[in-house]
């Protein structure tokens, strides 16, 4: 079913309220998503993007419902990955001669995933136009890395539309489609989790295109995303939030993350986190138990703090392996211009802190010196030891 987002420009896509992760099991989903596909039907008719594969077959019935696929003069494939254009190829049996516009990275990524070398493709760039009458274009914009290589936006002159692809979007369900429907607190939360999950490790270059996009002075009424809303009530808010996230963002937080075998490393979580309340009573803390804490949630939290404290057990000259797991994943996103501190108690050898530590360098962060290094069950004497670890890490 089509729903109008603007003159002759409809919404053609699925909204997945099942949806509970996304990216394989990486990334966890809390409140349904959108595969966000777009119709233009001006002198040319335009599609722009599918949905993913598990739905292609509901995408292309609904699409023949609502107009003769042989009229759809142009495809536009904003970027390759499997939730944008998996239905492309059940499509493309039915209109196998449709041109097909997209960026020279899309067609690599389009024919490694779905050995179709024969479709029309047609490569574009930035600043690259087409005319689809009554006065309208459409212009492309690369938006390489964000968050593949192959990433583009596509904007509509007159309708003064920008389709962002995965640009300013949210894994979030909202059946009227637009951010002034949709609960704020939902929807800056699902942004900001998208942002620091996804898009983080390319915050540089995020920065880079907004200048980039700005500089082009075309004027945005409408923000048509690949995923959650679509921005209409003031469109520029995102776009502002975003280039402020992008540049080493962070707020008055501090976050614990740490797993415990027999409590003792739990024991050192929880004072530090009382003493860092104590120390800074305007400092919001969270902590974490990572083995039984979404991940995706956790590192939104990170995304915010301007430190963290992380703490294990040392466990066969190294640390609990959902600790170390949860680090890896740190490592990939690349945050910048935080602190770090570490803790954990032992029993025989003790290596912990420093795995702690240096998996934490690695990451990029600042490690303090004053760390909590327990043997067995902390005494009051370790547990007075949070004292400067808190107040290293709000320094």
């Amino acid at each position: 079913m089509r729903k109008p987002i603007k003159n002759n420009v409809s919404w053609v896509g699925k909204i997945d309220w099942e949806l509970r992760q996304f990216h394989g099991a990486d990334y966890s989903v809390n409140h349904g998503s959108s595969q966000n596909a777009y119709l233009i039907e001006e002198e040319k008719t335009v599609l722009i993007d599918t949905v993913w594969t598990p739905h292609s077959t509901e995408f292309v019935d609904n699409l023949k419902s609502e107009i003769d696929l042989s009229k759809i003069d142009l495809i536009v494939a904003n970027h390759g990955e499997v939730d944008h254009s998996g239905s492309l190829p059940q499509l493309m049996k039915l209109i196998p001669d449709t041109p097909i516009y997209c960026t020279a990275n899309a067609v690599k990524s389009l024919v490694g995933q779905y050995h179709h070398p024969e479709w029309n493709f047609k490569v574009v760039k930035t600043g690259d136009r087409v005319d689809i009458g009554n006065g309208k274009q459409l212009v492309f914009v690369e938006m390489r890395m964000l968050h593949w290589p192959d990433s583009m936006a596509t904007y509509l002159t007159g309708d003064n539309i920008l389709f962002s692809n995965d640009a300013f979007g949210q894994h979030y369900a909202v059946e009227e489609l637009f951010n002034d429907k949709a609960d704020p607190c939902h929807l800056w939360e699902e942004a900001m989790k998208y942002y620091a999950n996804i898009l983080n490790p390319f915050s540089p270059l995020v920065k880079k295109k907004i200048e980039e996009v700005l500089a082009l002075n075309l004027p945005i009424d409408i923000i048509a995303t690949s995923h959650g809303v679509i921005w209409r009530e003031n469109p520029a808010q995102i776009v502002e939030t975003y280039y402020k996230w992008s540049q080493n963002y962070q707020e008055d937080q501090v976050t614990i993350v740490y797993d415990t075998m027999w409590e003792g490393t739990e024991k050192l979580a929880h004072q530090i986190s009382r003493e860092v309340s104590s120390q800074s009573p305007q400092t919001r803390v969270k902590l974490f138990n990572i083995a039984n804490s979404d991940k995706n949630d956790v590192m939104t939290q990170v995304f915010k703090s301007k430190a963290i404290a992380v703490g294990s057990p040392t466990v066969h000259q190294g640390v609990l392996s959902s600790v170390s797991g949860w680090l890896d994943f740190l490592k990939e996103l690349k945050f910048k211009n935080k602190k770090a501190a570490v803790f954990g108690c032992y029993g025989w050898s003790g290596e912990g802190n420093s795995v702690l530590r240096k998996l934490l360098n690695e990451a990029g962060f600042e490690t303090v010196a004053p760390e909590i290094k327990c043997s067995w069950n902390p005494t009051p004497e370790d547990l007075d030891k949070a004292r400067n670890v808190a107040q290293a890490l709000l320094a």
